[in-house]
């Protein structure tokens, strides 16, 4: 079956969020490289003109003006002035802050450290004189340079959340609309059928008070009579979804049985042979807050699901109950054709069926009515093509 839309929109968005975050990256990584190699050739330009200097004839009239105005002025990051052996000059030093409390030797041991610091991140420039390095550069990238590292991580971030953000508000939007979907469906269909099941009943109580009526026609009604009450039943549970149902302590063994018998007696009608089991694996009572009619529903769709399964009309379906100190698990387990793997996720999406006929929102409205009106958990706990599937329901004690 098809992805539903949304989950198209959802990898679409993601999908864009994705190159968007790549582009920025780019970007930001380009102008960081961009503005390093301009901040090594104001060094380099800093170390060779101290170099000219150096090296310049001392009786030679020189105009280091523009060493200051042009060259000097513009660096904006550490740098530091050190002899051969990295010992940091006197003085010579820019764009560093310390502590004016240092005394000369913690001053000059600072100015060491971040020698160190300095020659991992850009490597030193050495300033010669008739070949022989007297002097080193090292230098830090600027302020600028620093941040902009940073902007990929900030952009990764903001995206990121972005991402979060948007997905949870289109997936509580969806939700919402679902939701309201399902009550007005069900406020609707409870209001439809309640007229003509009211009417529907009170022509049976009139055939019921008929005296001249054989015990087969007596037989009929009685039939009559159960199917209305059935189908009322269907009624009131269509007309809780929507309001919160009351929730009391049922034992749940009872509520399973009934469910048990009411299948029992239309499986023959289905033409299949079906064997339904309830298997407690504990005498203890295992009681749960449910709403009895609710509940039964949930159980009634499961068993439904589980006699679709069965394609030569034979099989077993057993409930199982069982608990621990804080949950009661019901396993609903078949021997039928199972379910492949990868359409698992979606069996409780609204819509999804495998079968020809149904609107595939049965296990959806299970659910529902599991996890948000019983505050339990339904899912599928095992399932092997060819060998079955087994579904589980858990509900706090």
């Amino acid at each position: 079956m098809a992805k539903p839309i949304s989950a198209n929109i959802k990898a679409s968005l993601l999908i864009i969020a994705v190159i968007i975050i790549v582009v920025l990256l780019w970007y930001s990584q380009s102008l960081v490289e961009k503005l390093q190699e301009r901040e090594r050739e104001i060094v380099r330009l800093y170390a060779k003109t101290i170099e000219y200097v150096a090296n310049a004839d001392p009786s030679s009239s020189l105009d280091l003006t523009f060493l200051f105005t042009e060259v000097i002025q513009t660096i904006d990051f550490p740098i530091i002035l050190s002899y051969p052996d990295n010992t940091p000059k006197p003085d010579s030093y820019r764009n560093v802050k310390i502590d004016s409390t240092f005394t000369q030797e913690e001053k000059i041991k600072y100015l060491k450290k971040l020698i160190d610091e300095m020659d991992k991140v850009n490597p030193p420039i050495f300033i010669k004189y008739q070949n022989s390095i007297v002097e080193i550069v090292h230098y830090d990238e600027s302020n600028l340079v620093k941040k902009l590292r940073w902007l990929p991580f900030y952009e990764i971030l903001i995206s990121a959340i972005f991402i979060i953000i948007g997905y949870i508000g289109f997936s509580y939007i969806k939700r919402n609309e679902q939701s309201n979907i399902w009550v007005g469906m069900s406020k609707e269909t409870a209001h439809q059928l309640g007229t003509p099941l009211s009417s529907l009943i009170g022509w049976v109580e009139l055939l019921k008070s008929n005296e001249n009526l054989d015990e087969k026609a007596k037989n009929y009604i009685l039939e009559m009579e159960n199917d209305l009450l059935r189908l009322k039943k269907v009624t009131s549970r269509f007309s809780k979804i929507g309001s919160l149902p009351e929730l009391k302590p049922q034992e749940l063994d009872i509520i399973i049985n009934r469910v048990i018998e009411y299948f029992s007696k239309r499986i023959p009608q289905m033409q299949k042979t079906v064997s339904i089991e309830l298997i407690k694996l504990s005498d203890d009572p295992m009681i749960a807050e449910v709403n009895p009619e609710l509940f039964e529903w949930v159980l009634e769709n499961l068993i439904k699901n589980s006699l679709d399964a069965f394609d030569s009309g034979k099989g077993n379906i057993n409930i199982s109950l069982s608990q621990n100190e804080k949950y009661i698990f019901i396993d609903v387990a078949d021997n039928g054709k199972g379910i492949d793997p990868k359409f698992a996720k979606d069996i409780f999406r609204p819509g999804y069926s495998t079968k020809k006929r149904g609107w595939g929102l049965g296990l959806s409205l299970s659910k529902r009515i599991i996890e948000i009106y019983h505050n339990g958990k339904i899912f599928i706990k095992e399932t092997h093509l060819g060998k079955g599937t087994t579904f589980r329901i858990r509900l706090k004690k």
